[in-house]
């Protein structure tokens, strides 16, 4: 599996005191210098971490894949549309949360989904959504054009070590293989750790797996560098 880093919460540090350290584009060289498959940026409606600038200064990196998280909003597909990133993952979006809190729901507004992302596929965008381990939003999404899907491992990662967790590492399984029968190439993310991560391994045919948290967490005790290629590891086995 390859791995994408999400240096979102490089930007939360330097936006807690102001100014600019720890600076973002050098976390992204990092990454570069580590040979991830991607860097992974959201930029939220709030700007609460990633800011304009800091997408559009990943974005002129050579040889970075830039992979920008986003809501299904006009704002934000202008935004894309005008710095043209590698790919696209459509996500769901409230102010007031901390994270991410599940999967976008795609089969309920399906229409509109279809229609956000031709234009980003007619730029050679690559798209994905960010759905829960649902066979509906599977479904939904194999409608829309998008090539992938990005499953929220959210629920696994909330109760690995725990009686639920072969419950919601079979539906993430099951999801998968649901997906990849639609034609979908399939990523996953959001709460994968150095502890849990090892299962996804038992995920046949995961294309990449995004994160973030964890890996900057961990570089503050051991430093970036260290912190990536540890997980790098981990995802390539």
């Amino acid at each position: 599996m390859l791995l994408g880093v999400n240096i979102d919460h490089v930007a939360t540090l330097r936006n807690a005191r102001g100014g600019i350290e720890p600076d973002v584009l050098t976390a992204a060289r990092i990454c570069k210098e580590c040979k991830v498959a991607g860097i992974t940026t959201h930029l939220r409606e709030d700007r609460r971490h990633i800011k304009d600038s800091d997408v559009e200064a990943i974005r002129m990196l050579p040889h970075i894949r830039l992979n920008l998280e986003m809501a299904m909003t006009d704002e934000m597909q202008e935004f894309a549309l005008k710095i043209r990133p590698h790919a696209v993952c459509i996500v769901p979006e409230k102010r007031q949360e901390l994270t991410t809190e599940g999967g976008l729901d795609v089969e309920g507004q399906l229409d509109r989904a279809v229609k956000f992302v031709q234009p980003l596929l007619e730029k050679n965008i690559e798209v994905s959504f960010f759905i829960d381990p649902d066979i509906h939003q599977i479904s939904a999404v194999s409608k829309t054009g998008a090539p992938f899907i990005e499953l929220h491992t959210g629920r696994y990662s909330e109760v690995f070590g725990t009686p639920e967790e072969e419950k919601a590492f079979q539906d993430l399984k099951g999801a998968a293989i649901f997906a990849q029968n639609y034609g979908l190439k399939v990523n996953a993310g959001h709460g994968l750790n150095y502890q849990n991560v090892k299962r996804m391994h038992e995920i046949p045919n995961l294309v990449e797996l995004n994160i973030g948290h964890s890996i900057i967490a961990r570089s503050i005790f051991v430093g970036l560098e260290k912190a990536i290629n540890e997980m790098k590891a981990l995802c390539e086995g």
